[in-house]
């Protein structure tokens, strides 16, 4: 029978999915809201449906084992995970809340690995080696790698585009571009689910194992992934128009064949990182595919006075996150 704390700690796991939805919603809508290809709500329930839906395509997990493996087993209890999800979720609704689109991603990795470092210094070990830092390492490295991938692939698909629809007459070739505005709008929002719910699963998995309740993480029960993707599915339905809002006006104005192109490009983007089993950041992802579709008009059209706030914020994501993990464990580790 599961113990208090591992039905607590699952429930804030869900609870984190389900804020990961609202607050990353904007990163697979922004676009095709701020093209008038949807209304808002059409198009959070358009991408809820393809978040769920990548339940039946990603059945790899590796997203999900490599976040399970960012803290080394020595250093998993309950209250480590406990904590790192109270961080996690505080960082989360801070930034959503003042509308910035920070990573989802991060923040739980931020706060994992925080609380993680805590309880090795609380044992008396150097924090440093809680860490898997072939794994940390990864998914630091793509805090820079991700936008810049998604930034280049969202040069070549507009350049690809533009030269495709150069003969087309405007009215017909907007026409187009609004219809397959839907597809690859969902093409994004299945990317993001497959993507972010495994991020939560991994957390769930490592949860069960070190409540006792299952003896390693070689086999996840099949109500984990289940639940995940229903938890971000719905959280989507929620929406984030402070963060739609950022995303779809501030950064540079998207065209519905702009939005076609942002949006393939991370969809492209993601798809690599779940196959080789990175948590990318959707946010990051699709930041600098908006980017990358601004440039291609011509540099100024990009505000790169909001892009450099956003670069602060991803830069401080993982240590203040790490920061809150660590607190809220040294809290909880003598409160219990």
């Amino acid at each position: 029978m599961m113990s208090t704390l591992l039905v607590v700690v699952i429930v804030l796991a869900i609870a984190f999915d389900y804020i990961n939805g609202f607050h990353d919603a904007a990163n697979s809508i922004a676009t095709v809201v701020s093209t008038k290809v949807l209304t808002p709500a059409m198009a959070v329930l358009w991408a809820a449906i393809f978040n769920f839906a990548a339940y039946f395509y990603f059945t790899d997990h590796k997203v999900a084992n490599t976040i399970a493996k960012t803290v080394l087993e020595e250093y998993i209890t309950l209250e480590v995970i406990f904590a790192g999800l109270l961080a996690a979720i505080g960082w989360n609704l801070f930034t959503w809340y003042y509308g910035v689109p920070s990573s989802s991603s991060h923040t739980l990795i931020g706060g994992f690995a925080g609380s993680g470092m805590a309880y090795a210094f609380i044992l008396g070990a150097d924090p440093i080696h809680a860490i898997n830092i072939d794994a940390t390492l990864k998914i630091i490295a793509f805090i820079v790698l991700a936008p810049i991938i998604g930034m280049t692939i969202s040069i070549i698909i507009t350049l690809i585009v533009i030269n495709l629809a150069k003969n087309s007459r405007p009215s017909v070739a907007e026409k187009w571009f609004k219809v397959l505005q839907l597809v690859s709008s969902a093409g994004l929002s299945f990317a993001h689910g497959g993507n972010d719910a495994q991020k939560v699963m991994g957390i769930i998995l490592v949860a069960m194992v070190a409540g006792g309740y299952m003896e390693n993480t070689e086999h996840m029960p099949e109500w984990i992934p289940l639940t995940c993707y229903a938890a971000i599915a719905a959280g989507t339905m929620s929406g984030g128009w402070k963060i739609v809002k950022t995303m779809g006006t501030k950064i540079t104005k998207v065209t519905p064949l702009e939005g076609v192109c942002a949006e393939s490009a991370g969809a492209v983007t993601l798809g690599i990182t779940e196959h080789f089993g990175i948590p990318a950041s959707t946010t990051h992802t699709i930041t600098g595919a908006i980017i990358g579709v601004g440039v291609v008009k011509r540099v100024s059209a990009v505000r790169w006075g909001v892009t450099i706030s956003l670069l602060w914020a991803w830069i401080l994501t993982i240590p203040v996150s790490a920061l809150l993990g660590a607190l809220s464990l040294v809290i909880v580790h003598y409160l219990l």
